[in-house]
């Protein structure tokens, strides 16, 4: 039985996880795969750190290109992360017929169309398991487990960062800034959690799945993307008493004009089982036209949990290495000639429900006018949420809740209500999903 040479490039958490499972768990991966699975070569600028982890098991390098030329190496495991030497050595290791495994989801979100035709010209596999939603297997799901079916949408809480933010938020009824200081103390944000509260992270994800569903090539260039930090502590609360909770999704959605492929806070109707997904647990809904909806959770990031994700595909290049290209899972799911054109919609012409916050004069008429604006703009109202004023005040908040209308629409009623002189500052609006 021929062992599968491995070389690692990077060794930070993904890595040292990767390894101690690989060499926790050899026998039992030995068995699944057919074939031995072994790291022989790590590449890492922390030359010392790199051998004081692996110790004499494999060599260790501080050049990936030297990993990546070695000719004794199988399949090369990308967890440098980031796009530039990051995205050389991935290249470099297909043009020289290795196969890829990476949990850099930036990398192929952004280059994801050119490694992958890079593959397929060579006759290799890139897997990347890893990169969306840690330890829970939904490339696997989306690619193979659903493959029956046409996929109507996708919404996912993606980043366990935000969701830690928004769950501490909401059981503490603290504030943005204070929140992100304690996960930024616990290790759950990074020093610069940019990617993170702004929705990168979680776009990158969401713009893989959505190529995986709908079989369109990589697009992160048209994702729209909002992240948390203009979320208040009030909306929180009332989104609760009005029976929602709201969290940060990642959603890819089918329709008749085109993809919608979106990131932002969005209320969720708290029965929903993704609604009550808290702390820094992932979560993935997926709804077929064939097997309805089926949720998908689990720990979205941790050294341990995306070595499951990496191992996993290893384990499926070393069952696949020796079939014809042709015979192997596509990478985006769809045959390489058979994807589409269909087009990504800008966010304009996305129809959703709507929450929307005004804080108001408390004067008669007030409300008669915001109304009737709503429904100059063919806006319908769902429910609605009118606080008193506290005592010896002159302003209060209404809170609506809208039936579904395109973003366009939202957007010019809520010109118009800015206008009034009896509304006080920005209408806050929030969309909202009932993932039915």
């Amino acid at each position: 039985m021929k062992s599968i040479k491995v070389g690692l490039l990077g060794i930070g958490t993904v890595g040292a996880g990767t390894f101690n499972v690989l060499k926790r768990n050899q026998e039992e991966i030995s068995r699944r795969a057919g074939h031995g699975i072994e790291i022989v070569m790590v590449a890492d600028l922390d030359v010392a750190r790199a051998k004081e982890l692996v110790g004499s098991h494999c060599e260790v390098v501080n050049d990936g290109n030297l990993l990546v030329s070695n000719p004794d190496i199988d399949i090369v495991v990308e967890l440098i992360g980031g796009y530039g030497i990051a995205k050389d050595l991935v290249l470099k290791a297909i043009a020289n017929g290795k196969h890829v495994v990476t949990a850099n989801k930036a990398l192929l979100a952004t280059h994801g169309d050119e490694i992958f035709k890079a593959a397929q010209d060579k006759g290799v596999m890139v897997a990347y398991e890893a990169a969306v939603a840690g330890g829970i297997p939904i490339i696997k799901a989306l690619r193979e487990g659903l493959t029956a079916n046409r996929i109507e949408w996708i919404a996912g809480i993606i980043n366990g960062t935000t969701n830690f933010i928004l769950s501490e938020m909401r059981d503490k009824g603290l504030d943005f800034d204070t929140v992100l200081k304690e996960a930024q103390r616990l290790g759950y944000a990074e020093a610069d959690p940019t990617f993170d509260i702004e929705g990168v992270d979680a776009a990158h994800k969401a713009t893989l799945m959505s190529a995986i569903a709908f079989g369109i090539p990589v697009q992160f260039d048209k994702a729209h993307v909002e992240g948390i930090t203009k979320l208040e502590a009030v909306d929180i609360r009332y989104a609760e008493q009005l029976g929602y909770r709201i969290k940060l999704l990642g959603i890819a959605k089918r329709t008749p004009q085109g993809i919608e492929l979106r990131v932002h806070p969005t209320l969720i109707p708290a029965k929903r089982l993704i609604a009550n997904v808290e702390g820094a647990m992932n979560a993935v809904l997926v709804q077929g036209d064939a097997v309805g909806a089926t949720l998908y959770y689990g720990k979205g990031a941790g050294a341990e949990p995306t070595a499951s994700a990496v191992i996993a595909d290893l384990v499926d290049i070393a069952r696949l290495a020796d079939a014809e290209p042709a015979h192997r899972v596509p990478h985006l799911a769809f045959q390489p000639n058979a994807m589409a054109d269909t087009p990504i919609l800008p966010i304009s012409e996305v129809t959703t429900s709507y929450y929307l916050r005004m804080h108001v004069a408390d004067k008669l008429g007030v409300l008669a006018n915001v109304t009737s604006i709503l429904a100059d703009s063919t806006i319908s109202i769902d429910a609605m949420l009118q606080k008193e004023p506290a005592l010896g005040e002159t302003q209060t908040d209404i809170i609506m809740l809208t039936h579904q209308t395109q973003e366009k629409n939202v957007e010019a009623a809520i010109k118009k209500i800015e206008a009034l002189p009896t509304v006080i500052g920005k209408v806050t609006k929030i969309r909202l999903e009932h993932l039915s």
